[in-house]
């Protein structure tokens, strides 16, 4: 069939998934037929295909639409295989399409997603030798598994690292599985084995074929679709107001093995869209709670487990699904009532309720850290991210109700808001939005203190605890820690051989704490609440860290000070 004929018909398809009228969902239908037996010549179109089907597959009109879509997907790495034989397969690699099925995808993985992914699909992943790994890093650290590569690696040029490693595996295939069991017998703590690997910086080479966890065909199995009989939810009708002073959602614990299927779902998810987390890829599967909070839309929350925490934030990941498609992701730490929020819907989705389902996510986790401030990180509104910067997104969050987190940006945001209201084609400028960028946005929920958190970060407080170790321990950080560490235990009444689990987490606040002149004179049930919200960080549930720290008043104005301020100005 001519070119021409195949790209209206695709426009259409692609306008007509935004329409959910009684007559729109038959001609989807039909348009859905009409692409069964049609063939693509080119990988843009076959990827714009993708996009509507997997849009569809999310949003159905009916049961048939989800029924006809998903069949589509199912067997959509046929396509892509026709089209292989001397097609630049690069432009399947963009962080907005990538991986689809019956596509190769690399990266650069870590440690933790490089075991995690061997084991997943252990016949699928390579090490791709011509990429970018740092070779006097595998001189350094290969000795560990490989004898005598001394010999080569510390004084030859062009040591063949692959024929070495093919050796010492016994295998042609399958080395790095053998590489990454050598890394984890080490006798060190996880961290530091995912330090050492990481820094071999080793690209890794996987096929998707037509497995499940490419983008094509990830997806949970549902009990009950939700289908969309109306247009979708706007942006202009949402009110985050109305939604965060709602009732809270229900937030259900999943048991051990739905948690530890939700995590390697969304491993998944991020390993096929060229992303890692910290909390996507370190979850604990234990804290996994879920929220239905409608339209066919579902939350996932978690934390992180004890060994992986933050020193001082509370961690939180998830992601959502919608009719058993992942359509976002969300990253929030929290103290006391503030929390900062990551969150990012997946390109293909972008048209698809994106402020309701923002908003529904912001209800769940106000419920699931008890927060009252909200604020959203610089790179979401355009610092360091252009894609943000081409879509607005400072907008999306303005209308929303946020205020940027600086008194000028304020004006500069009234300022332009005057000039839009004036004049309907006027545009705000990237350089504008650059600078609108340049702090966080804040929504701070009825009752709350307002401003009070805007110039606050734990990196001030951390450069201050930097700067007193280098003044009055030369730089040591282990006489600090345990100067500290012996202090705070002398004033807390706390015995140091009762803090073994608690260690890190205990020397992690003296240090802190050590900057407070003033905490040998607070009142003893200060020093016992602030005992047990250090004896909690290393709790089983995080949530339950931070809930002790919203009933601390005395603990938060003191960090909350020494994070507000100049942290090179005089202590």
């Amino acid at each position: 069939m001519a070119a021409g004929i195949l790209d209206r018909r695709l426009a259409e398809l692609e306008q007509f998934r935004y329409r959910f009228g009684r007559q729109d969902a038959a001609r989807v239908l039909k348009l859905l037929s009409f692409f069964e037996s049609q063939s693509f010549t080119d990988i843009p179109s076959l990827i714009r295909l993708h996009e509507a089907l997997l849009f569809l597959r999310a949003f159905p009109h009916n049961a048939r639409v989800l029924r006809r879509s998903q069949q589509l997907l199912e067997n959509f790495n046929r396509r892509v295989k026709l089209r292989q034989a001397g097609a630049d397969m690069e432009k399947f690699d963009p962080l907005e399409v990538s991986g689809i099925a019956g596509t190769t995808m690399e990266d650069t993985l870590s440690f933790d997603v490089a075991r995690w992914l061997v084991r997943r699909i252990p016949r699928s992943v390579e090490i791709v030798w011509d990429g970018d790994a740092d070779e006097r890093a595998l001189a350094a650290v290969w000795p560990q598994f490989i004898p005598l590569i001394e010999e080569d690696g510390y004084v030859e040029a062009g040591v063949p690292w692959q024929r070495w490693l093919q050796k010492a595996s016994g295998r042609k295939k399958g080395g790095l599985q053998w590489l990454l069991d050598r890394f984890q017998q080490l006798p060190l703590p996880d961290p530091e084995k995912a330090q050492l690997y990481d820094s071999l910086r080793l690209t890794v080479r996987w096929d998707l074929d037509n497995l499940r966890l490419s983008r094509t065909r990830n997806w949970k199995p549902i009990a009950k679709a939700f289908y969309h009989k109306e247009a979708l939810i706007s942006r202009r009708e949402v009110s985050l107001a109305k939604e965060l002073t709602q009732p809270p959602p229900v937030l259900t614990r999943v048991s051990l093995a739905q948690g530890e299927a939700l995590m390697n779902l969304v491993r998944e998810v991020m390993l096929v869209r060229y992303r890692e987390l910290y909390g996507t890829t370190l979850g604990d599967p234990r804290s996994v709670v879920r929220a239905d909070v409608g339209r066919g839309v579902s939350i996932f929350l978690w934390n992180l487990p004890p060994e992986r925490r933050l020193p001082l934030r509370a961690y939180v990941a998830g992601f959502s699904l919608k009719n058993g498609v992942p359509i976002n992701y969300i990253e929030a730490t929290g103290l006391f009532e503030w929390i900062e929020v990551g969150f990012n819907t997946f390109y293909t989705f972008r048209g698809g309720e994106v402020a309701w389902i923002y908003a529904q996510a912001l209800r769940c986790l106000c419920h699931f850290t008890g927060a009252t401030c909200i604020s959203m990180y610089p790179y979401q509104l355009g610092q360091g991210n252009e894609e943000a910067i081409e879509s607005g997104a400072f907008w999306f969050y303005r209308k929303l109700g946020f205020r940027p987190g600086r008194a000028d940006l304020r004006a500069l945001a009234e300022r332009e808001e005057t000039k839009i209201a004036q004049d309907s084609d006027y545009k705000t400028s990237a350089r504008i939005l650059r600078r609108l960028a340049d702090v966080s946005v804040f929504y701070e929920l009825p009752g709350t203190e307002i401003g009070v958190w805007e110039s606050f970060s734990t990196r001030n407080i951390g450069l201050k605890v930097n700067r007193r170790m280098a003044g009055q321990f030369q730089g040591d950080s282990q006489r600090f820690r345990t100067a500290a560490s012996k202090w705070l235990a002398r004033i807390l009444g706390a015995g140091r051989a009762s803090l073994t689990r608690e260690r890190c987490n205990f020397e992690n606040f003296a240090v802190v704490l050590s900057l407070l002149s003033d905490l040998p004179s607070w009142a003893s049930a200060e020093k016992r609440a602030l005992l047990q919200i250090i004896r909690a960080k290393n709790a089983p549930d995080e949530m339950k860290y931070l809930h002790l720290l919203q009933g601390h008043r005395r603990l938060r104005s003191a960090l909350r000070k020494l994070g507000s301020s100049n942290p090179l100005s005089p202590a």
